[in-house]
């Protein structure tokens, strides 16, 4: 969802985009807001046996059912803990042919929606980060500090997430 800011120069107008912004074990992280279909309260989620640690469960989402992931621990991270702020954030995915998918992601806070230019975000850095590149989309520069903007398609590959299902339950049978 890209859009151009108005300007008088043609060489002065850069793109931009919207993104939902958070806090995740106190790092800032943003996912562009064409993902984002809704935030709702942390609830009541159901708990599926056999899964990776970073699957906290399912949630009933006006009668579909959606699962929810916990972004710390897909990071590699301690599992996020669940304080009052805490939210589900209901993201839709892309997999395979135009199929899409929502999945709930645990995070600490929402902390506001803002408007980044293409000139604001650099690209995602090889070393140093304590997630995956291939997660990363770019980090953009917000104050004096730096936000990660997750690929939303690749940190919540639904493809990826059943191997690693495929793996937790083979562990767990030996």
């Amino acid at each position: 969802m890209a859009k151009t800011a108005s300007s008088s120069t043609p060489a002065a107008s850069s793109a931009s985009s919207q993104y939902l912004l958070f806090l995740l074990g106190g790092e800032p992280f943003g996912i562009d807001i064409a993902h984002v279909k809704e935030i709702i309260e942390y609830g009541q989620l159901t708990e599926i046996p056999m899964t990776p640690d970073f699957i906290r469960g399912v949630i009933n989402l006006r009668g579909s059912v959606v699962p929810v992931i916990d972004l710390a621990a897909r990071f590699g991270r301690p599992p996020a803990k669940i304080v009052r702020h805490t939210c589900i954030v209901i993201v839709e995915v892309s997999h395979g042919e135009g199929e899409r998918q929502d999945i709930g992601v645990v995070v600490d806070s929402v902390s506001e929606v803002r408007e980044i230019t293409t000139d604001d975000i650099e690209s995602a850095p090889t070393f140093g980060t304590r997630i995956r590149t291939d997660f990363i989309a770019g980090m953009a520069r917000i104050s004096q500090r730096f936000v990660i903007l997750l690929n939303a398609d690749r940190v919540l590959s639904t493809d990826e997430i059943a191997e690693l299902a495929a793996l937790s339950v083979k562990d767990e049978a030996n």
